[in-house]
């Protein structure tokens, strides 16, 4: 179910994931464009980006190939031909989906971090 433009489901998205944790957004201490200035990440490390009006999460690759499976979406192609394993660039536009994934996404990266 649409509810939204992706750049309106993107922001409610950042906010709520602000809100609940330990998530920053964007590159901290200054607002140069550049890759991941608009992306959020834990520990530094990006989990969750809007590429192209997708949401694109980090998640461990064997989890990608499940939602894959499910027709959630497809492994994420950053434009250079090599399809990357471990991130999935979601198909739907649900703002609970979103949410659901980016808090999963969070937790995969954070625990890699440690």
């Amino acid at each position: 179910m649409a509810d939204g433009s992706s750049a309106v489901r993107w922001e409610a998205l950042v906010a709520t994931m602000l809100a609940e944790g330990s998530a920053t957004y964007g590159n901290e201490g200054g607002a140069r464009r550049a890759f991941g200035s608009t992306s959020l990440k834990t520990d530094g490390k990006i989990f969750a980006m809007l590429v192209k009006d997708r949401l694109v999460v980090k998640l461990p690759a064997r989890r990608v190939e499940e939602l894959v499976a499910e027709g959630i979406g497809e492994r994420f192609d950053p434009g250079h031909g090599r399809i990357q394993k471990e991130w999935l660039s979601v198909r739907g536009d649900d703002t609970g989906e979103w949410h659901a994934l980016a808090t999963e996404a969070e937790a995969f990266v954070a625990s890699r971090a440690r």
